[in-house]
């Protein structure tokens, strides 16, 4: 049986068991009826529990210790990846930060809402954001009667209507734009002078920091000042009768790459200097995660919390990060793009000591969370992911024989990349299609499609299918690529899908 039969025979088993999913090849699912997605489980798994989402941003693959990293320390996560399941193939919808947390937020691939490129600096001048009526989870979670926090990075829109208090979160502290400068007194400074001079725009990294929508003075490194914020919120939702849920959206170790001298001491050994401040900035990240941990634990609910822990995007392998053993970094469609470390930890409940070698994707994040607590999804909410906690639990494969997919547009190209159980089908740039067994090869360094041209033929084709559920972009991430993206008449997709 070839793949596109499989993938049709899926299908139709996933409808007769009502769990309403359509063709892999759009990958899309909708409620047909207003309904709880707390369905009948094979799994007993107690009801309601606080989430916390802890989220790095540009973290490397291989650069914690419980994927393998050597010289990077990070015992708190370790510690928590150690009592939970880890996953080997965990994909994110995107291999840039902006795209990758607006599918992940809204259960979509960033194509199909036209938020397939980073917003650009000072998002505010150009008024948009991600699409309001694209339900967010976190709006989910609050209707249902979470508490919902998120501290950190947003990066999905940064004037009123797209502010995160008006995205289904109670309390936020952190900045709107796409990252930030982590030394208070430095950007604070720099802040000023550019004021004193009239600048009518001033750069997004040194804005002063908010929390729910007034400015504050913060002293800390701001790693440490996000950390202390999630303490702050753990504390004061576990006084309340409600569960709650946290997006932990670090920024680290995204550049700047800065970080506290002594959190460089503790690496003196790393003679690459990018390499030892990034270092640095993840142990800051590993550091927080450690007093998270203890307010679970001083505040009784650590027993009644879900963590999950991952990487918006692949490292930057040019800035400190590396993603051993997959090729490339951010911004790439092969594997050190778009694949990330992540955890699952629930003490008692998530399996300890495991590691979860089916495909996955942060999509999947929107239904599971939402059959979590409970809660309601809107009849016209679609989602590109599935609600993976049985499968999971049950060590069960999540999504045999459905596609995984990634893009990304570059000078007038469109790089794709579709992952389908074993095989994985790559377009890069100028270059042709190619096809790995990524399974035995998850470097990706044999092209075997001269061997199995049947197989590429249809993984392109489903690529292309899901290409045409896509629309057109809202923004750019700057005025140039708005302009080359008319004139190249993109995304020019019969170029791209051209088997030569």
């Amino acid at each position: 049986m070839n793949i596109s039969s499989k993938i049709m025979g899926f299908s139709c088993l996933l409808v007769f068991l009502a769990i309403g999913c359509n063709s892999a090849q759009k990958g899309t699912t909708t409620a047909k009826k207003e309904t709880s997605v707390a369905t009948k489980t094979m799994v007993k798994t107690p009801s309601r529990p606080n989430i916390i989402m802890i989220m790095c941003d540009d973290l490397g693959y291989s650069d914690v210790g419980f994927n393998g990293s050597k010289d990077i320390k990070t015992p708190n996560l370790d510690a928590l990846a150690a009592n939970g399941t880890k996953f080997s193939a965990a994909y994110v919808p995107h291999p840039f930060c902006g795209p990758s947390r607006a599918g992940i937020m809204t259960g979509r691939y960033a194509h199909k809402i036209g938020a397939q490129f980073n917003l650009p600096p000072n998002s505010e001048t150009i008024g948009e954001g991600i699409d309001i009526n694209e339900k967010f989870f976190s709006k989910v979670l609050q209707e249902s009667g979470y508490k919902t926090g998120l501290v950190g990075k947003w990066h999905l829109g940064a004037v009123q209507k797209y502010h995160p208090n008006n995205r289904g979160f109670d309390d936020f502290y952190g900045f709107l734009g796409g990252g930030h400068s982590y030394f208070p007194d430095d950007y604070r400074e720099k802040y000023a002078q550019q004021k004193a001079n009239g600048r009518k725009v001033i750069f997004e990294y040194l804005l002063p920091l908010e929390h729910n929508g007034k400015e504050v003075r913060e002293n800390e490194y701001l790693t440490d000042a996000l950390s202390a914020q999630g303490v702050r919120f753990i504390d004061e939702s576990a006084k309340k009768d409600s569960p709650f849920f946290l997006f932990m959206s670090y920024n680290a170790p995204h550049t700047p790459l800065e970080a506290k001298e002594e959190d460089m001491a503790l690496y003196a050994n790393i003679k690459d200097k990018k390499r030892r401040t990034y270092a640095a900035m993840v142990h800051a990240v590993d550091r927080g995660v450690g007093e998270l941990v203890a307010q679970l634990k001083a505040s009784g609910e650590y027993e009644n919390t879900l963590i999950v822990f991952l990487s918006d995007n692949g490292g930057r392998t040019d800035r400190g990060g590396t993603n051993y053993p997959l090729k490339e970094g951010k911004g790439s469609v092969f594997e050190g793009g778009f694949r990330v470390p992540m955890f699952f930890h629930w003490n008692g409940v998530v399996p300890a000591g495991k590691t979860y070698d089916s495909p996955i994707s942060a999509l999947d994040l929107y239904p599971t969370f939402a059959k979590l607590a409970d809660a309601t999804i809107p009849t016209t909410k679609a989602l590109d992911g599935k609600d993976i906690w049985n499968d999971f639990m049950m060590q069960k494969p999540i999504r045999e024989n459905e596609n995984i997919f990634t893009m990304r547009h570059r000078n007038g190209y469109t790089d794709v990349g579709v992952r389908n159980g074993e095989w994985k089908a790559v377009k890069v740039y100028q270059q042709k299609w190619k096809l790995f067994n990524i399974e035995d090869d998850i470097e990706e360094a044999t092209d075997v499609s001269a061997n199995h041209p049947t197989i590429l033929k249809e993984l392109v084709a489903q690529a292309e299918a899901w290409s045409k559920t896509n629309i057109q972009p809202r923004w750019w991430h700057n005025e140039k690529t708005g302009v080359e993206w008319k004139a190249d008449g993109m995304p020019d997709f019969d170029k791209t899908f051209k088997l030569d």
